[in-house]
C-alpha cells in the first residue's frame, strides 16, 4: 500500500525562512506520509529581480491548483506579501492558537489555551486614512457581513470539536452601526450551532478578564483590529510573540474551506539569518496545524507536543536559553516525534 501523500505549496521568504523551510523538510521526511512540496520564492530579492506581479500570479495559481500552503516571513517593502496574497486569495479568517508553553520564563503565571478567530478583512485596516486640514484626521472602518459570518461559523465548528463555547467580543454597545453587525453575524451563526454555548463580552473587558481567568475562554470570535490586539496580548502572555502560529481561510460558497495558508507569526529576524540560530518552533508549529487540517490529526498532534516536550526539557535554541542550533533542536523535536507515535 502506498503512503498517503500531500501537495503544499511553500512560499519562501526572507532572512531565516532557507532555515525554518530546512527544519520543516526535515521534519517532513520524518513522517510516515509523503509531503510534495511545490515552491515559489516570495523574497524581497526575488520580487525586485523578476517582478511581484509575475511572482504574485505564480503563487496563486499554485495555492489554487494545491488548496494548502505553508508561508515563511517574507519582508514588506512597497507591498506586504500577507496583504496581497489575502486579497488575491479572498482569505476572510485567521485562527491564532496560543498555548502555554511549559519551560518558556513569564511575568503570567496562569496556563492559557486559547483559540482566537479574527475577521481577516475590514476595519480600518482597509482604509490608510486621510488627513482633514492640519490638525485632524479621518478613517473609514468597515464591516462586511460576509467574512463576519465565515468567522463566526470557524468558531463555532472548532468550539464542537474542542467541546468547548465561544465567546464573542467587540464594542457593540458604543460602535452600534460596525460592531452591531459582526455580532448580529455571530448570533445568525450561532442559530445553526444551537448546541454550542455562546455569550458575548465587550473588548475591553475581556482583556482584563482574560488576565485574572484564563481558564474561562476558549474560542474567541472577533473583528479585525481587536484580533489583532488580543493575539498579540495573548502571545504576551504565554512568553513569546515569536512562538505563535497562524492560520488563513477562504470559503467556497457553499461554506467549506477553499484555501488554506499556514505561517509562523515571527518576523525574518537577518540579524541571525544563516548562522543556525533560528528558532523552528512556530513554523513547525505552523506545519503542525496544517497537518491536522489535511486530516493527519495524529501527526499534527504529535509534532506539535514533540515540540512542547522538547522545550519543557531545556532542548531548546539559544533564543529561549537553551543551547541547541536550529537543525540540533530540529533533531530533537523528530527523536520525540517518532517516540510518541510509535507508543500511539
Amino acid at each position: 500500500m502506498s503512503q498517503r501523500a500531500y501537495d503544499v505549496v511553500e512560499i519562501l521568504g526572507d532572512g531565516i525562512s532557507a532555515e525554518l523551510s530546512a527544519s520543516v523538510h526535515k521534519v517532513a521526511d520524518a513522517l510516515p506520509v509523503t509531503i510534495q512540496f511545490h515552491p515559489v520564492d516570495l523574497s524581497r530579492k526575488n520580487r525586485e529581480e523578476t517582478g511581484s506581479d509575475k511572482l504574485y500570479d505564480e503563487t496563486e495559481e499554485l495555492v489554487r491548483r494545491y488548496k494548502t500552503a505553508l508561508k515563511y516571513p517574507t519582508e514588506t517593502f512597497k507591498e506586504s506579501p500577507n496583504a496581497v496574497l489575502r486579497d488575491r486569495l479572498d482569505f476572510m479568517v485567521i485562527h491564532r492558537p496560543v498555548t502555554t508553553i511549559p519551560g518558556i520564563p513569564t511575568l503570567f503565571g496562569r496556563p492559557i489555551d486559547l483559540h482566537i478567530v479574527r475577521v481577516a478583512t475590514g476595519g480600518t485596516y482597509e482604509d490608510a486614512g486621510r488627513r482633514v486640514g492640519s490638525d485632524a484626521a479621518v478613517s473609514i472602518r468597515i464591516i462586511e457581513r460576509i467574512p463576519c459570518l465565515k468567522a463566526a461559523g470557524f468558531a463555532f465548528d472548532l468550539a464542537a470539536k474542542l467541546g468547548c463555547g465561544v465567546v464573542s467580543t467587540s464594542k457593540w454597545t458604543i460602535q452600534r452601526a460596525a460592531d452591531g453587525l459582526f455580532e448580529e453575524a455571530v448570533d445568525e451563526a450561532h442559530g445553526r450551532h444551537p448546541s454550542v454555548p455562546h455569550r458575548r463580552e465587550l473588548f475591553d473587558a475581556l482583556l482584563a478578564r482574560i488576565v485574572m481567568r484564563p481558564e474561562e475562554y476558549c474560542v474567541i470570535v472577533t473583528p479585525n483590529e481587536y484580533g489583532d490586539f488580543l493575539s498579540d496580548l495573548a502571545m504576551g502572555l504565554v512568553g513569546s510573540v515569536g512562538l505563535g502560529d497562524s492560520a488563513s481561510y477562504s470559503f467556497d460558497d457553499k461554506g467549506n474551506v477553499e484555501f488554506a495558508l499556514f505561517d509562523p507569526a515571527g518576523g525574518t529576524a537577518p540579524d541571525i539569518a544563516g548562522r543556525d540560530l533560528a528558532n523552528p518552533t512556530a513554523a513547525l508549529f505552523a506545519f503542525s496545524t496544517l497537518l491536522r487540517h489535511v486530516g493527519e490529526d495524529r501527526l499534527g498532534a504529535a509534532l506539535r507536543k514533540a515540540c512542547l516536550d522538547a522545550i519543557g526539557s531545556g532542548e531548546r535554541t539559544r533564543e529561549l536559553g537553551g543551547s541547541l542550533g536550529t537543525m540540533a533542536y530540529t533533531d530533537a523535536v523528530i527523536r520525540r516525534m517518532r517516540e510518541i507515535l510509535e507508543k500511539h
